[in-house]
Order: C-alpha cells, then structure tokens, then sequence
C-alpha cells in the first residue's frame, strides 16, 4: 500500500485515524502496531513473518546487552552478533541472488558448474528497518538509550507504518519518549496534514509526469539518443527521484505528526549544493547520518591519518551503495560519489571553495546527474551508452525517431518550471516574510486573509493530486525497491 493510493487516501487513513482518536489513550500505541502490521501486510503479507522475527530478536538482544552493560566485553559480543544476524538477514533477502550470480560467472569461467538459487524477492522495506532495529541495539549498547522492555512498544518502533517502508530512519532515542507519552495537539494535526498534502502534490503532481518521460527516454536504445534528449530525459529524472523520496519523506513526517510523532527532516534542498560534501548533508539525511555515526566515526572518522579518512570515506560510499541495491550499478554510483568527497578533501577542495557560487552548484549539479545515470540504468553497459549518448559520441547513428519535442508540452514546462523552483528554498522564504510582514502588521482581517488563501491553496492541491491519480496508472515509488 502506498500513500499515493485511493485505498490508502480514502480508506485506510481516515479510519486509522478516527480510530486513533477515539480509542482510550493506553491502548493507541497496540492500535497503531495492529495499523502498522495490517499496512505491511497489505503488500507482503508473506514477509511479515520475518518483520515479526526480527523485531523479536533485536527486542531480546536489546535486554541482554543492557542485562550486561556491566560485562563489557560480553555486552560487546552480543552487539556484534546482533549486527551479524541483522545483516545476514539483509543479506540473504537482498543480495544472495546477486552474489550468487557473480559467484557463477567466476565459477563457469574456470569451468565448474553454476550454482542455482531459487530467486528470492525482496521483501519492502527490509534496508530501513533492519537500520533501525541495528541502530537500536548499538544504542543501547553505548548507553544512548535503554532497551524497551515492552515488546509491543518495541514492535511499534519498527513497524510504524508511516516511515516503515520508506524511511526516514529512525532513531530510537529520538522517539523513544513519544513512545511513551505524546498528545497531538491542533497545531501538530493542522501541521501534518498540510506537510502531508505537499508531500502528495510533489509526488503525484511532479515526480509522476516527470518519472514518466524518464521512463520513456532511459528505456531507448543508444542509436535513438540524441544528446539532448538524453540530457532532457537525465534531468526529468534528477527531479523525479528528488520529488519521489522527499514527498514521501513529507507523507512520512506529516502522517507522524497526525499521530504525535516528531520525526526529523530527510531532506534539505540537495540541489542547492555547492559541493558533493554538501549534496550529501542535504539528502537523505537520515542515512547518510547513519553511516556516520555507525560505521565512519567507529573506523576512525577523519582523527586519524590521509590514508584512513580516505579508507574509512570509500567504505562508506561503497556500503552506501551496496545498501540502495544488489547491483553492480549502485556500487559504481557509491564509489563515484566517494572519489569526489576523496577530492574534496585534497588541494581541488580548495580550489572549489574560492571560485564563484553559480560554478560549484553547476560543478555539483553536474556530479550528481551523472552518479543518477548509474542510479537509473539497469545495468552497467546500459549506464555506458547512456553516458555515450549524453556526451555526443553516437552523432554519426543518430535516428532522426525521437527527439526532445516529442516528450515536452506545455503541461511538461510547467511542471518542469515549478520543480526547478521548489528545489530552492525560495518559496519558503516567500511565505515566511508574507508571514512576518502580516504578523508585524498584527491585522486580523489580513491573517484570516492569508490563512483563508493558504487553506484554499492546501484545498486545490489535494484536489488536483487526486484527480491526477484517478487519471493515471503510473504511481511508483522509487525507494519502495530498497
């Protein structure tokens, strides 16, 4: 089930929420862990039964590291076991068929026979919460947080269902008090549902139309690109996936808040970047903090010598993309953005820091389009000729089939107009001086104006998402696939 869908829109939501608000408070947290459950199972109802074993176990190995906290190299071991099996359940589930492969092109080229696995699927959401639930053990284990000792509230943790499938990871000692006790307010349910509306509207009202043409553009061959038109489609695609996961982000926090959470932002205007170090503590921010608090600060971080930092650096970046996908594209995409943090770091950083602003963000922009090429391609030979046609190097085959005027309309400018502008902080700095100016101007008849107009604004926004989607079969959503 996705936010983005009628069942979820006009169904599921509404009654989860007039249940919520009418049950007696101790048992909101149950009602929402059978919500959870019942969301998850809407979709894989065969992996529930490894969410649940999961759960299960990092719940007891969370009690026995904080039983042993005293027996330090004891509480050690069982942390390091719980990351073991958190993983090797990661593992099995989402890059055993990809090892295996490799496995059998090495194997058949000395001459032994393949090795055959039954394909397993990939159970939704499996990267983010297995995150969470390693992230709650270490916790506990350096004594950031206390194990839960209520199994339902743990099992709420990792299955709430508004960041369960998707992120933002979360961490339980960010929540861990909510857990416990929260009120929702007027302003924490008035604030969530128009973060989630906004969410909505760039999903449906810009990822979707723009992820289509990208769709189309990516899935032609290299002698009917021209160069063009795979920059155009390139570009449809960098605001696509920026418009897919931060409005599911948006979805994420706004449906947190409706029910008291307060989960923490996963975005902060990447485009604006003027570097790759930048770029990476705008966007997903909930991972990449991750991996700096649970693998590069554990190695050493950059407290030691060059050539640590620059190892502990390119351990990240490849796990980083190790974790995105069981393929050999989303490594080359996690190294590639690696060596540039590599050359951030050496006399090219800075270089960068003294030259012009508009030049670092076209220098960032540029990167980072090029690592979604990897991003996007299915394979690494199709990310080649896509790079070919990008740069001109099929001028002389060029068909004269396809070109951009055939994907582009009015509809098209328009959205392509609005996602280059809501990429920047400039809307929101709008809102807030017209905000400042009427409560400077302390006018009742301008702030009931003002909040009648954004109310309506919020109003045409949903409206419009909605007939979109009731228009449209095409809704997926890019980071469901991780």
């Amino acid at each position: 089930m996705v936010f983005s869908s009628p069942i979820f829109l006009f169904v599921f939501l509404p009654i989860i929420l007039i249940g919520y608000f009418l049950i007696r408070t101790k048992y909101k947290n149950l009602f929402l862990l059978g919500a959870s459950l019942l969301f998850y199972c809407w979709g894989e109802p065969k992996y529930v039964l490894l969410m649940l074993v999961s759960i299960l176990l990092n719940y007891i190995f969370g009690i026995l590291v904080e039983n042993n906290k005293n027996k330090g190299k004891l509480a050690k071991k069982i942390t390091g076991l719980a990351v073991v099996v958190n993983l090797g359940i990661l593992i099995l589930y989402k890059y055993a068929n990809f090892i295996i492969d490799n496995l059998n092109v090495v194997a058949q080229s000395i001459g032994f026979k393949p090795i055959y696995l039954e394909p397993i699927d990939l159970p939704i959401g499996i990267s983010f919460y297995t995150f969470q639930a390693m992230s709650y053990v270490i916790d506990v284990y350096r004594r950031d947080t206390v194990a839960q000792r209520k199994l339902s509230d743990h099992a709420l943790y990792i299955s709430l269902f508004p960041q369960l499938v998707a992120g933002p990871i979360v961490r339980y000692s960010d929540i861990s008090e909510q857990i416990k006790n929260r009120k929702t307010t007027i302003e924490d349910f008035e604030y969530g549902i128009r973060r989630f509306i906004i969410g909505l509207g760039k999903k449906v009202l810009i990822a979707n139309p723009l992820g289509r043409i990208a769709d189309d553009i990516f899935s032609l061959s290299g002698e009917n690109l021209s160069s063009s038109l795979s920059w155009f489609g390139l570009i449809c695609y960098s605001f696509q996936i920026y418009y897919d996961f931060s409005g599911y982000s948006d979805m994420a926090i706004g449906l947190g808040r409706m029910f008291g959470f307060k989960f923490l932002e996963n975005f902060n205007y990447p485009y604006i970047s003027k570097s790759i170090k930048e770029f990476w503590r705008r966007w997903h921010i909930s991972l990449s903090s991750w991996f700096r608090d649970y693998v590069y600060i554990p190695l050493g971080g950059s407290r030691s010598t060059v050539f640590v930092t620059y190892r502990n650096l390119i351990i990240v970046f490849l796990l980083t993309g190790i974790w995105h996908g069981a393929s050999w594209n989303f490594i080359v995409w996690g190294l590639f953005h690696g060596l540039f943090l590599l050359l951030e770091r050496t006399r090219f950083g800075n270089l960068l820091d003294k030259i012009w602003s508009p030049i670092k963000l076209v220098y960032t922009l540029f990167v980072v389009m090029i690592g979604w090429v990897f991003f996007k391609s299915e394979t690494f030979g199709s990310s080649v000729i896509y790079l070919k046609a990008m740069f001109n190097l099929y001028s002389n085959n060029i068909s004269n089939l396809y070109n951009v005027s055939m994907f582009i309309n009015n509809e098209i400018l328009l959205v392509l107009c609005i996602a280059i502008i809501g990429a920047t902080p400039i809307p929101k700095k709008m809102v807030n001086k017209i905000e400042h100016h009427i409560n400077k101007k302390k006018s009742i008849v301008l702030k009931i104006g003002y909040e009648s107009l954004y109310i309506a604004s919020l109003i045409a926004l949903l409206l419009f998402s909605v007939m979109s989607l009731a228009t449209s079969t095409y809704n997926p959503f890019i980071y469901f696939r991780f």
